[in-house]
């Protein structure tokens, strides 16, 4: 079959989502209204409440939702072939995730930009807030240490890479200084940032940047991550103008670009699909497809991170309620659009099936190395670009966006922080700085403390992302739910995900629980069980939230 095909189909069924069904939930569930005061109006301090151009911050909240997963995750989830994958990636942005990250950021902007662990204190309870915000705690952890490995690891694979992921860094420092000092026009600061950034990534394989193996008593890798962590700690404390907004919305524009250059490439080259479109042959040790799928494709499909984002930075930017449709819902349609581009970068670009085989010939193979050499082989031989520049491109982008997405755990970290101390009155937690040294330090603790002087401890609970990082989306739509009850709207639009999530995600914890029992993993058992524990609570609790709500509504209605 020819990946045009695919291409074309999921392009198209994605439109037609925003088009038409994001209209529809805009104004029939959560009936958006312009004239509403948003929290960057009521609260605005120039730090973390700024009224922002809905470009710029659908720019900031993609990239901050766009990280490695939608690449990864799809790539490794092809094992079972490409069919599967793809059915999730686009019904699952266009009636999950979209859902999902709009409705986050509705909810969250209708409450004084609470985020999704703090609102469920308000419409479930205290107990179910406490729970909740343990889960966000755990997956953000997991996001910031196992993100600055791959980061990492990246850098150390293509040293041609280096001078663009940090020169985006200074020409992100630029463009805000003109959009919010100078007051540029925004389409020529926009030209301005897309040509700088991609004349470092051609000037980037004449400029290899490689990290000795070795720096005094640490590897390599281990420097970049503490490097990657000592940046992270200040961008999370500048103002969002400052480096965040400017570097994701330039980094919005160059992913488009480059699935642009990706899908043009298709095009040109017309590749077929050499993997198979549902493998009958999977490699021995390959866990079963359902549940597993569901929680393997996340970013892409629906992720719980990005309730995070959406509760956590995007309220507090958001100019007019009605830009909520445009930031959060095309924000989850940009990212299903990286999801199909990984889905075709790891199955078209191969030259054989058997090349393909030997790359997959193990559950978690793939990822990252999959997209970048893939989407290369596609991209050199539908433009002519060569291998090497074709595949910094391609790098460059994935870092990219991991690195925007590590910015934003971070700051998010912080605001979990915040909200703890202000729940339960500890003073000095409440500001930025003591909050941003404990998320900053809870994360290195996890990469050096579990991982060694290798830095990678991330990895050891990264097996549990996927389950975790789903309970957390199917209780966002729990929260969200339990908004439309109480206002009378109707929940069937949200309530139709939420219960597929919390039966795929509790069925692969159990999954898990045994595979960890049977190799002796006591602690991802532990967790596992802590996890699952706490799904079941919180979904009780919001269940009975549910339920009270529409009794009491039947009663009046007597």
């Amino acid at each position: 079959m020819s990946a045009i095909v695919l291409m074309l189909v999921g392009l198209g069924g994605l439109a037609l989502g925003f088009i038409f069904y994001s209209k529809f939930i805009a104004e029939k569930i959560y009936q958006l209204d312009p004239d509403f005061k948003t929290p960057a109006h009521e609260f605005e301090d120039g730090v973390d409440y700024v009224p922002t151009n809905k470009f710029i911050l659908w720019g900031h909240h993609f990239t901050s939702v766009a990280g490695a997963a939608p690449i990864v995750g799809p790539a490794v989830a092809v094992i079972w072939g490409w069919g599967p994958a793809f059915l999730w990636v686009i019904l699952g942005t266009i009636f999950f995730a979209g859902v999902h990250d709009f409705g986050a950021i509705w909810a969250s902007a209708r409450n004084k930009a609470k985020s999704m662990g703090a609102l469920t204190g308000d419409v479930v309870s205290a107990r179910a807030r406490s729970i909740f915000m343990i889960v966000i705690f755990l997956v953000l952890l997991m996001v910031n240490a196992v993100f600055a490995v791959v980061i990492a690891g990246l850098l150390i694979s293509y040293p041609s890479a280096v001078l663009p992921v940090w020169g985006i860094i200074l020409v992100a420092l630029l463009i805000g200084q003109l959009i919010y000092r100078q007051k540029m026009n925004l389409m020529a600061v926009s030209i301005f940032g897309v040509i700088a950034l991609y004349a470092l990534i051609f000037i980037g394989p004449s400029v290899p940047l490689e990290m000795p193996s070795e720096v005094g008593f640490l590897s390599g890798t281990a420097t970049w991550i503490i490097i990657l962590f000592a940046y992270a700690f200040v961008a999370s404390m500048l103002p969002v103008w400052v480096l965040l907004q400017p570097r994701d919305y330039i980094n919005g524009i160059q992913l488009f670009i480059g699935l642009g250059v990706m899908y043009l490439a298709v095009l040109l080259l017309n590749p077929s699909m050499v993997a198979p479109m549902v493998n009958e042959s999977v490699p021995e040790g390959t866990p079963s497809m359902i549940p597993l799928l569901f929680v393997t494709i996340a970013c892409g499909a629906i992720s719980g991170f990005h309730g995070l984002v959406s509760s956590g930075t995007t309220s507090k930017q958001l100019n007019k309620e009605t830009d909520a449709r445009f930031v959060g819902y095309f924000g989850a349609v940009g990212e299903g659009t990286l999801a199909l581009a990984a889905i075709i970068a790891a199955t078209a670009g191969f030259a054989t099936l058997a090349e393909w085989e030997s790359l997959y010939a193990s559950f978690g193979a793939g990822g990252v190395g999959a997209f970048v050499e893939g989407g290369a082989y596609i991209i050199s031989g539908g433009l002519g670009l060569s291998q090497e520049v074709s595949a910094t491109l391609l790098a460059v982008m994935a870092c990219l966006f991991a690195g925007t997405t590590m910015d934003t755990g971070v700051r998010l970290q912080r605001y979990i922080f915040q909200e703890w101390g202000q729940i339960y009155g500890i003073d000095w937690m409440k500001k930025n700085i003591p909050a941003t040294v404990l998320a900053v330090g809870a994360c290195m603790l996890l990469a050096f403390g579990a991982g060694g002087p290798d830095g990678d401890g991330g990895m050891l609970i990264w097996p549990l992302f996927g389950t975790t990082n789903q309970l957390l989306a199917g209780l966002t739509l729990l929260v969200i739910s339990v908004m439309l009850v109480r206002l009378g709207r109707p929940m069937i639009y949200t309530l139709v995900p939420l219960v597929f999530l919390l039966v795929m995600t509790i069925s692969a914890l159990l999954v898990q629980l045994v595979d960890f029992y049977n190799d002796g993993n006591w602690f991802l058992l532990f967790l596992d069980v802590v996890v699952l524990v706490a799904a079941i609570l919180v979904a009780l609790e919001c269940t009975s939230t549910l339920m009270r709500l529409r009794r009491e509504a039947k009663t009046q209605e007597s």
